[in-house]
């Protein structure tokens, strides 16, 4: 596996994302499966692993904690803070980024990871009701104090995220982006190139959409958050297929995958993009992996790029209700 640098952070090339290892995606797999899906991915190189303390709430900070424990000091680590919820009941009610709450959940994700200091701690929203330079103050504190070591941003307006890099250096700027939702294009992008940062994908198959192996027809339960996502209601699934036809349309002159496909095109984008896929199963990690062997030409991308020019995606990404806090 090949590394590459967000800011200064160096991390494998591909990362991984545990959030479907909550119930994000219907029933949980059991510590055990997970543990061994997490620990075979760095068996096979991956260095960088992504968490969150609304995962669960709290229990996927803890099942990460328990799988990188012999692994420790060999792995980047990024969790997230920015969303009020309630230690007891797990009820998450807005937004909360205040000083105070940033302190506190920085010491719990620490016990639940059962770590030391927190590699990468990213804002996972904006709090609109808090400066975002007295959120960059207190996560600089913290670097202070040891706690962390550098600091992220997820789904970060251009203007937030140059305000809070000129209080503390952004490391790392984290935002839904692949073939399917290229929002950060016009400004993030850029920003991250301009300033030096880099740029972490979440959803880079698109919740598996582009991977070929979701169409129209597949049932999806009633407990997987994508049934009530607007891009995935049967309608638009039907109507995003032409995306999906052309991603195995290059991936079959490739050789490859669709999901190595779409990988390799953000790896292609720019030098400082790490995506995050996650999986449950150790062999679509061997075949997410496989993605930095499958080598996109010019000619290729410009294929891509044309094509995808022509296709108009139906449905949000998001639904309204999580939508509203993204780009603050």
């Amino acid at each position: 596996m090949k590394n590459r640098l967000l800011a200064n952070l160096q991390v494998s090339e591909i990362g991984f994302g545990t959030m479907s290892f909550a119930s994000t995606y219907g029933a949980a797999p059991s510590d055990d499966e997970a543990i061994k899906v997490i620990r075979g991915a760095f068996d096979r190189g991956v260095t960088f692993f992504d968490t969150a303390e609304s995962y669960g709430p709290f229990t996927n900070e803890v099942l990460v904690g328990k799988a990188i424990r012999p692994i420790r000091d060999r792995i980047v680590i990024a969790t997230k803070f920015g969303f009020d919820i309630n230690f007891e009941t797990g009820e998450r009610s807005g937004l909360n980024s205040r000083p105070d709450h940033i302190r506190l959940v920085v010491d719990r994700s620490l016990k639940h990871l059962g770590i030391e200091a927190i590699d990468l701690l990213y804002q996972h929203r904006v709090d609109p009701e808090v400066p975002i330079e007295d959120v960059a103050g207190t996560v600089k504190d913290l670097i202070a104090a040891g706690k962390v070591k550098h600091f992220g941003l997820s789904e970060a307006a251009a203007g937030t995220i140059r305000r809070a890099h000129a209080v503390q250096a952004v490391t790392a700027i984290q935002s839904e982006y692949s073939l399917w939702t290229r929002d950060p294009e016009a400004e993030i992008l850029p920003l991250c190139d301009e300033l030096g940062i880099g740029f972490v994908p979440w959803s880079p198959l698109g919740a598996g959409y582009l991977t070929g192996k979701i169409d129209a027809k597949t049932a999806i339960d009633a407990t997987d958050f994508r049934a009530a996502s607007p891009r995935f209601t049967e309608d638009a699934r039907r109507a995003n297929q032409p995306m999906v036809e052309l991603i195995q349309r290059i991936a079959q002159s490739k050789n490859a995958t669709p999901a190595q496909v779409a990988l390799a095109w953000l790896l292609a984008r720019k030098p400082f993009i790490v995506p995050i896929p996650g999986t449950r199963r150790l062999d679509r990690v061997d075949e997410n992996l496989g993605a930095s062997n499958v080598q996109l030409t010019a000619a290729d991308l410009a294929e891509i790029e044309d094509e995808t020019s022509k296709i108009d995606i139906e449905g949000a990404r998001l639904p309204e209700a999580v939508l509203r806090y993204s780009y603050k």
